[in-house]
């Protein structure tokens, strides 16, 4: 029974009895299984009761042995095959976490061939075939994702150079050899020199074996001269697309070789043997069911087969869901697992920035702190980050909080740019080159999606309250014009001419003069954190409303069109499909996507559209950290926190010297 059965059904969950304590020990996967409609317990089922088995693990026998005597149902529960950064046995809090996914059958075991397991049944069912295109898109997400069951693999480890065989050794007692040992590794590698003579072969080690964790079948003992074993972090993907042919016994990278277009002469008969897919020393006949294509396979696998789940909302979710999660995860981790040495990081801001680049758990000692430069800091607030230019810059990303930084409020997005920084144009940033770059397979309908929400649920990048004052409807042309702090970086190294809020208005007033002219000072300023303050006096003929403490969202939705130097809110009206005019060299102008009037750089020649801006900034170039479960998130996840009714955590102390630095404001030149 899977959980869209269980969902169709409806009712109480159902009893599983278990009898292994890792069941209800491990808070992650118990939590799975209850959403999925499955009610862990031990005790004796009774009639209409099932009883609950890991994989082949050494302890499977008793539920066996139980449910034989009772008459119960036998449901094997195994990890889906997206499931983790670090597999289970690794050490740490990331390894602690625990699957996204779940396989629970009710049929089988999908790495026992001796009957039909709900993946091989799925397989064939027409579920599967409606399925294919959504299967072949999500192949290739998951690929440019460069994600596989385990992900601790980084972008600096390279696979061996093109043209090798593959040979894909597994840990010792792997459950899915079903008993095979050795011998049938060795016999599997003498093949691939036998059917591919003079090839170069590489044995590709187990992670679990690389580190240490686990023993494998092949070594480099078992090599010829001009063979090699890889054992370094490299991606799955990476290691398949250089190999001219695979070798497996059962490993899950043979089902990535699959595919990604090879077919994998197998050695054992894993879910994947027998479909007409792979070269099957031991075929098994009953699969050879025509029609069933690597996309219809995935589908069954990965799309309808799997309980996905989202550890930060903590619900039930999709094979997107799940792979967005993991991709935020993997994201954090690549760049975090070294750890880090922070440069230029005011005293408030350590707290989550030890939680965002220290592995996602508050005091998790994996970032350390100094005030003094040295070619050790590997991360710097981006205002700081001259004294140490090897560092990786940050900054807030573009859906920070609900309230101001210069309030303290703390972020629930974060960039570190290793090549410049998204406001300074004299230089590119790893933001332009995402901008410039190709979207993913799914990129520009995620973007739609995401612009969508963030229409719908008036999000924007500080979220504040406020009214929006009556705007006259008497057919002039409605221009928002959004004050800035005139201090920001974004002012020195992005402004044209005009570089106070001043001659902003002035600018737009002489080039505008029968526009009706909507002036929203920066919340910063209107809050006496900041400089930037235009006198009522000066606004007089200049602007026609001022919309003191009003929400930026409701303001773009009654603008026509927008006119800035460098505002982020100009990005905030491209995404509601507002025509915006730029006078300095914000990072979404220069693209074909503004007016630009300013001194924009001439290296922005690429045309992303409005889709690839939106994916490089809010999707790809920030990172996000979930504020209830402390864990990397994707930006949905963010948004969803953003726009729920539900107050977000918040240290009480910060809470406290928000409220001294507003009786200070006057004294802000003290710390600032």
């Amino acid at each position: 029974m899977t959980f869209d059965d269980l969902q169709a059904a409806g009712g109480d969950p159902r009893q599983l009895f278990v009898y292994s304590a890792g069941f209800l020990r491990a808070r992650r996967i118990r939590r799975i299984l209850t959403l999925a409609g499955w009610s862990p317990r031990f005790g004796i089922p009774g009639p209409g009761d099932a009883v609950g088995i890991w994989g082949a693990s050494p302890t499977a026998w008793r539920g066996r042995a139980v449910a034989q005597r009772c008459g119960a149902q036998l449901v094997t529960v195994e990890d889906a095959f997206l499931r983790s950064i670090l597999p289970g046995r690794a050490r740490g809090r990331v390894a602690r976490r625990g699957p996204v996914g779940l396989i629970v059958d009710p049929l089988g075991l999908h790495f026992d061939p001796s009957r039909p397991s709900l993946i091989e049944t799925l397989a064939t069912s027409p579920r599967a075939a409606a399925l294919e295109t959504d299967a072949a898109l999500a192949i290739a997400t998951l690929r440019a994702a460069d994600l596989s069951k385990y992900n601790a693999h980084l972008p600096g480890a390279a696979p061996p150079p093109p043209g090798y065989v593959l040979v894909v050794d597994q840990t010792a007692g792997d459950a899915s050899l079903r008993g095979a040992g050795r011998a049938r590794f060795l016999q599997m590698l003498q093949a691939a020199r036998d059917e591919h003579a003079g090839a170069r072969i590489v044995v590709r080690t187990h992670p679990e074996t690389a580190s240490g964790l686990r023993a494998g079948h092949l070594s480099a003992a078992d090599l010829r001269a001009g063979e090699s074993v890889c054992d370094a972090p490299v991606s799955p993907w990476a290691l398949v697309g250089n190999a001219r042919a695979v070798y497996a016994v059962s490993s899950q990278l043979g089902y990535e070789a699959l595919l990604a277009g090879h077919r994998p002469r197998l050695f054992g008969q894993p879910f994947y043997a027998g479909w007409g897919l792979s070269d099957d020393e031991d075929p098994l006949p009953r699969r050879a069911v025509p029609g069933v294509t690597a996309d219809r396979l995935f589908a069954a696998s990965h799309l309808l087969a799997p309980v996905w789940y989202d550890p930060c909302l903590d619900r039930l979710t999709d094979f997107t869901g799940a792979l967005q999660q993991i991709e935020a995860e993997a994201k954090a981790w690549r760049q975090d697992h070294g750890g880090h040495l922070a440069y230029g990081m005011r005293l408030w801001k350590r707290r989550f920035i030890a939680d965002a680049f220290g592995g996602g758990a508050p005091g998790s000692g994996g970032v350390g702190f100094t005030s003094r430069p040295s070619p050790a800091v590997t991360l710097a607030w981006a205002s700081a980050a001259a004294a140490v230019p090897q560092a990786a810059r940050v900054e807030d990303g573009f859906l920070r909080s609900r309230g101001l930084g210069a309030a303290l409020v703390p972020p629930l997005s974060l960039v570190a740019d290793r090549t410049g920084i998204y406001y300074d144009p004299t230089r590119e940033s790893d933001l332009e080159r995402l901008i410039a770059a190709p979207l993913p397979p799914d990129g520009a309908v995620r973007a739609q999606r995401l612009a969508a929400r963030l229409r719908d649920a008036a999000v924007t990048k500080y979220n504040l309250g406020g009214v929006v004052p009556d705007i006259p409807s008497d057919g002039r042309r409605v221009i928002l014009v959004p004050g800035q702090v005139e201090d920001d970086a974004s002012i020195r190294l992005g402004a044209g001419a005009e570089r106070t809020n001043l001659d902003l208005l002035r600018r737009v007033r002489d080039e505008n003069p029968g526009a009706l002219i909507v002036w929203k000072p920066h919340p910063d300023v209107e809050a006496g954190l900041r400089p930037g303050a235009v006198a009522p006096a000066d606004l007089a003929g200049l602007s026609d409303v001022t919309a003191t403490a009003a929400p930026a969202a409701a303001l773009i939705d009654l603008a026509d069109e927008i006119w800035t130097m460098t505002s982020t809110l100009g990005f905030e009206a491209l995404v509601r499909g507002k025509s915006v005019t730029t006078l300095g060299a914000p990072f979404y102008a220069g693209w074909g996507l503004t007016r630009d009037l300013g001194p924009v750089p001439a290296r922005r020649t690429a045309r992303p559209g409005l889709d690839g801006l939106i994916h490089a900034a809010l999707i790809a170039y920030p990172r996000y950290m979930d504020p209830v479960s402390g864990l990397p998130c994707p930006v949905e996840t963010a948004l969803a926190r953003l726009s729920g009714p539900a107050a977000l955590p918040r240290r009480p102390a910060l809470r406290v010297l928000a409220k001294l630095q507003g009786l200070f404001a006057g004294s802000a030149w003290l710390w600032r």
